[in-house]
């Protein structure tokens, strides 16, 4: 049987801790900048974890 392969999409837009977590980006933060404050956009920033309802879906498209 052929082995499962990592979900591209999901590759390039998560990431796991060391501790099995996972990292994403906010959205919001590629275009049209201009009409957003400067504190809404240096508060998108930074780097979050993603809720523990979607944790389970988004390992099993990262680990194959």
């Amino acid at each position: 049987m052929p082995k499962i392969k990592t979900n591209s999409g999901a590759k390039k837009r998560f990431t796991l801790t060391g501790s099995g977590k996972v990292k994403r980006k906010h959205a919001y933060k590629s275009h049209i900048l201009t009409k957003k404050t400067i504190k809404q956009k240096r508060n998108l920033t930074h780097v979050s974890v993603v809720s523990k309802a979607d944790e389970k879906r988004i390992k099993e498209l990262l680990v194959a």
